[in-house]
């Protein structure tokens, strides 16, 4: 039997681990394509990384069978090029972007959907002002960011400015090789007009976070599975995501139906997405938060424990004209949940948990995984991909019988996560050491 061989690109070993547990993997030869290093810290020479890796690929000695890739930009957009290049099953790259620029996005939601905060652009340049339509509070965010990267909640004109500033100071580490992408495509005169380096304001959405993922394969909209976002006390930074969701039906309803049209709006297919949402119990009131040209590699391990299978199967399988259909509720656990355990003040790390401290938490507590974020020596604010208010101390992937469950086994987790810290700083609301 041949394997197949399939490349990914930002390949982790967290990642490569869950991907050795999907079916069939026997058959599949997993390649590495390009580091996480060079493509999620600091400056992104998208032109380099595309060449690079074409250089790699023309240099392999077999068949390329697939090409795949479970991060945000520029891995979400380099996937499409190759795979374009190379004849490969993929999406559209104009189906990447139409998601991945924000204002698109909200432009493509609106054709099919009235589920949506009040947006418009902000002019960045020369003295910035709220859009018409958007009251406070907003958020303030570039059309190309990830994790949250300089999307600030502004409650007035004071912070509003502050945010606009950082914003423009900040904008072109993703901003700059997101325009190298645009420039591939025949974009409408206001895509054009705004750029990728262009800021978008949205009315504050208020209630209950969740996330639907799904695939689209021979041009049928998929949703597998939905999950619970939840946020620390008082704070937009992530405490832990949940699956499967714990919403009413009548929302899970909501968020398919909603998914399935603007999914279908934007042209995408035999690719994996995730869309998020706002629900508020109160009213039922849906709206939609973000849309991804991609399954979340974080999610990975909940379906695992829950569903006996990663999502990255669906990734995989319809890369390579498979059936991506995901088994149903036939894993070990109930529950499962992607913790982050995190910092709300900047500091260098002077001790972290020791690889042996870490094995030795998960052998004594089953269901869990641990991977710890920071180095040693590292200053918290210096690492990548942080949204604006905390720090990523570790995350944590339990799956449980149920949620009481769920939250002891972290609770017990944390206890043992020995952490040290010197020079450190609260954060203000922008992010800023005060």
């Amino acid at each position: 039997m041949r394997q197949l061989n399939i490349f990914v690109i930002g390949l982790d070993e967290g990642n490569l681990d869950t991907l050795r547990d999907v079916p069939h993997a026997a058959e599949y030869r997993f390649h590495p394509l390009l580091g996480i290093e060079e493509l999620q810290h600091g400056e992104i020479p998208i032109a380099d990384l595309i060449a690079k890796a074409r250089a790699e690929l023309d240099a392999f000695d077999g068949r390329v069978d697939a090409i795949v890739g479970y991060w945000d930009f520029p891995v979400s957009s380099i996937v499409p090029i190759l795979c374009e290049h190379y004849g490969l099953r993929g999406t559209s790259l104009e189906s990447v972007v139409k998601c991945e620029h924000k204002y698109w996005s909200r432009l493509e939601q609106s054709k099919v959907t009235d589920a949506h905060p009040p947006f418009g652009l902000v002019d960045l340049d020369g003295e910035p002002r709220p859009p018409d339509g958007v009251d406070f509070p907003m958020w303030l965010k570039p059309v190309k960011s990830a994790s949250s990267e300089l999307a600030f909640h502004v409650a007035d004109e004071r912070e509003f400015r502050r945010a606009a500033a950082e914003i423009a100071d900040g904008v072109d580490r993703m901003g700059a090789p997101f325009e190298y992408v645009m420039d591939r495509l025949r974009l409408p005169p206001e895509i054009e007009a705004a750029g990728g380096r262009a800021c978008l304001a949205e009315q504050a959405l208020s209630g209950v976070q969740a996330a639907v993922e799904g695939y689209v394969h021979d041009g049928k909209v998929t949703v597998y599975g939905a999950l619970d976002s939840v946020n620390y006390p008082d704070s937009p930074c992530f405490l832990r995501h949940q699956y499967p969701s714990r919403l009413p039906e009548p929302a899970l309803r909501r968020f398919t139906e909603v998914a399935e049209k603007v999914i279908t709006q934007v042209g995408m297919d035999s690719a994996t997405f995730s869309v998020e949402f706002f629900y508020d119990p109160d009213t039922g009131a849906v709206n939609v938060l973000e849309v991804n040209p991609r399954h979340s590699q974080s999610h990975a391990e909940l379906f695992e424990y829950v569903d006996g299978v990663p999502n990255h199967h669906c990734m995989l399988s319809l890369a390579l004209g498979r059936d991506p259909r995901l088994p149903d509720r036939r894993g070990e656990y109930a529950v499962a949940a992607k913790w982050y355990y995190r910092r709300f003040a900047d500091g260098v790390v002077r001790r972290r948990p020791t690889a042996e401290e870490v094995a030795r938490i998960e052998r004594e507590i089953p269901g869990v995984k641990i991977d710890i974020v920071p180095e040693e020596g590292q200053r918290l604010s210096e690492l990548p991909g942080q949204d604006s208010y905390s720090f990523e101390l570790a995350h944590v992937f339990v799956g449980a019988g149920d949620d009481a469950e769920l939250t002891a086994k972290y609770d017990r987790c944390v206890e043992s996560l020995r952490f040290e810290f010197a020079d450190s700083a609260p954060t203000d609301p922008l992010g800023e050491a005060r």
